[in-house]
């Protein structure tokens, strides 16, 4: 298997080979003219974000700036919102459902590093897939690690670090982040 293939499979892999490095570059200079376009020239917006990411559905809005490492492992449902400053570092899966919020300065990370400082010094990285379901709002200054999976109508709080899955219909805060309470159809407080 080439380097790409161990990526995208979640094994350790050489980020420095040069198909890699290729792609990566691709998409910064992608992220570099959607981040220097005209905030209001909305079509050439979505333009290059159609070309940034593996795919997008309708009425997505991504405030400027935005970076990610390739692009096509981005995969983002309809009725999207992101404010200012988005990473995603996507070297392996990162699935966004429908009608989800992503508040500024959030990072969404799939990369990851053997915690052995020799491997580390090889270059050797691997990534695990993060899943965000339908109806999530992530509060700024949220960062989201590798393998986790937010369930479906969930709401992160502002600056947490979601380190493991967050359940469907809860509220969940801090670093690491913890569910603080069930989310009901009740009037809210």
């Amino acid at each position: 298997m080439n380097e790409k293939e161990n990526m995208l499979l979640g094994q350790i892999y050489n980020a420095q080979d040069k198909q890699l490095l290729k792609e990566r570059k691709r998409a910064k200079e992608l992220c570099f003219k959607f981040n220097n376009t005209n905030p209001s020239n909305y079509k050439r917006r979505t333009n290059i974000i159609k070309r940034i990411v593996g795919s997008v559905g309708a009425n997505c809005w991504i405030e400027q700036s935005f970076w990610c490492d390739y692009g096509y492992n981005i995969h983002i449902g309809d009725n999207f919102y992101s404010n200012h400053n988005l990473t995603i570092l996507d070297v392996n899966k990162v699935i966004i459902g429908n009608n989800v919020l992503i508040g500024p300065n959030c990072s969404i990370y799939c990369a990851t590093h053997p915690i052995e400082p020799n491997r580390r010094l090889r270059q050797e990285e691997y990534g695990r897939p993060i899943t965000i379901g339908d109806n999530v709002w992530i509060g700024g200054n949220t960062v989201i690690l590798p393998g986790v999976t937010i369930g479906k109508n969930s709401v992160i709080g502002s600056g947490s670090v979601v380190t493991k899955d967050i359940p469907d219909n809860v509220v969940a805060v801090g670093n690491p982040c913890k569910v603080i309470k069930n989310i009901s159809d009740k009037k809210e407080e």
